[in-house]
């Protein structure tokens, strides 16, 4: 009886080790995860960034893999509900893990890059951009612009080439995505001396009709409508404000990518509507052209910029990995530790900027650009005068 107790002591004293070092059982394999809506509402980000990642991940391992190691690559979907992306990442702990590119949304983020931090596994979000995710942990890093950036570059860009608007704003005051950037975007137009004429708020029980915030633009004589808001709302306002005759510049961030691949949607309602990025599908370079031809071939339309965010953050995590001079026999805490140090060391140049950099707070630097759409697709908003 006392050997049958050690025997299974000594089973899971093994099992555990495992599981700090990542499983890597036959140590050739580098486990590398995601989490993000691959169903419901929001599931155009996620499917994006899941491809633009396997793209890449197919790329690195024809070309040799990481430090020796092939890639393995594992999506996991929450349908943008916190407590899903939870269970995926309980999942891809129990699959052994060693790294997490995700999560795609910025609210299931929030939640798992609290997980992240106690368990001291590098992550690296395409797409989630509120402060809150990376706030008071030193291993979670945005590849996405934040919040913060994403409402003071729009007010920047609009004071430098539209700064005789008059500026509506229309966003969704119970979640941080939105809430986060109308509040640095109105506090820079304010600096600016731009003139916003009026706000307006909707929740996510209320995102079916905006007729009476619309009315009340309208009204205000807005000729610019600023939406840091998710592409479905956006198609909502773009609707109706057709059936009003009312047709301001529709000026909007990241979360509106995406709308030109929305089921249903009349893309002619979106000419004309312009996107702060940092990627343009038109782009004369060519990582851009190789990787919009390759996901054409492969997914049948045209990347967007959370395609392009998952594709670049494979190769940020393979460049910080080569930079720390990680070895396959790492533990998962020790290769955190090396990639935290590593990734702030880098200066990185992929589909979504050059040169970019990360600070101590996870935070990216890199530089934005206007597209504007343009009978179906995006192209710079220089090009579009």
């Amino acid at each position: 009886m006392k050997r049958l107790l050690a025997l299974m002591l000594v089973v899971v004293m093994c099992a555990a080790v495992m599981v700090s070092c990542g499983n890597k059982d036959d140590g050739n394999t580098l486990k590398i995860g995601g989490i993000g809506p691959i169903t419901g509402s929001a599931a155009i980000y996620g499917q994006a960034v899941m491809n633009g990642c396997k793209i890449a991940v197919d790329e690195i391992n024809a070309n040799g893999g990481i430090g020796g190691m092939q890639i393995e690559f594992n999506f996991q979907d929450d349908a943008n509900v916190a407590e899903s992306s939870v269970n995926a990442y309980n999942k891809l702990m129990d699959w052994g893990m060693d790294i997490l590119v995700g999560t795609v949304t910025t609210t299931p983020c929030i939640s798992v890059s609290a997980k992240v931090y106690t368990d001291r596994v590098f992550a690296l979000t395409p797409s989630a951009s509120s402060t809150d995710v990376t706030k008071d942990k030193d291993n979670m890093f945005q590849l996405c612009f934040s919040d913060p950036n994403q409402g003071t570059g729009s007010a920047t860009y609009i004071a430098a080439n539209m700064a005789d608007k008059k500026i509506a704003i229309i966003y969704r005051n119970d979640d941080a995505y939105s809430q986060g950037i109308r509040d640095t975007f109105a506090a820079e137009a304010r600096a600016k001396n731009l003139n916003i004429v009026y706000e307006g708020t909707f929740t996510e029980d209320t995102a079916t009709d905006f007729s009476v915030q619309l009315t009340a633009a309208k009204s205000a004589n807005a000729d610019l409508i600023f939406l840091p808001i998710y592409y479905q709302p956006a198609s909502v306002i773009l609707s109706q404000a057709k059936t009003m005759d009312y047709a301001p510049t529709f000026f909007g961030v990241d979360g509106m990518d995406g709308i030109l691949t929305m089921e249903n949607f009349d893309i002619t309602l979106a000419e004309g509507v312009m996107v702060l990025t940092p990627f343009s599908s038109d782009a004369e370079d060519d990582l851009t052209k190789n990787f919009v031809k390759k996901y054409k071939e492969l997914y049948g339309e045209v990347p967007n910029q959370f395609a392009a965010d998952g594709y670049d953050c494979i190769y940020a995590v393979k460049a910080a990995y080569e930079k720390a001079g990680c070895t396959k026999d790492m533990t998962r805490t020790d290769l955190c530790e090396a990639l935290v140090k590593a990734i702030k060391e880098i200066s990185f140049d992929g589909l979504t900027g050059q040169d970019m950099t990360w600070s101590d707070k996870g935070e990216v630097n890199k530089m934005p650009i206007a597209v504007v759409i343009k009978n179906g697709d995006y192209i710079s908003a220089e090009a579009a005068e």
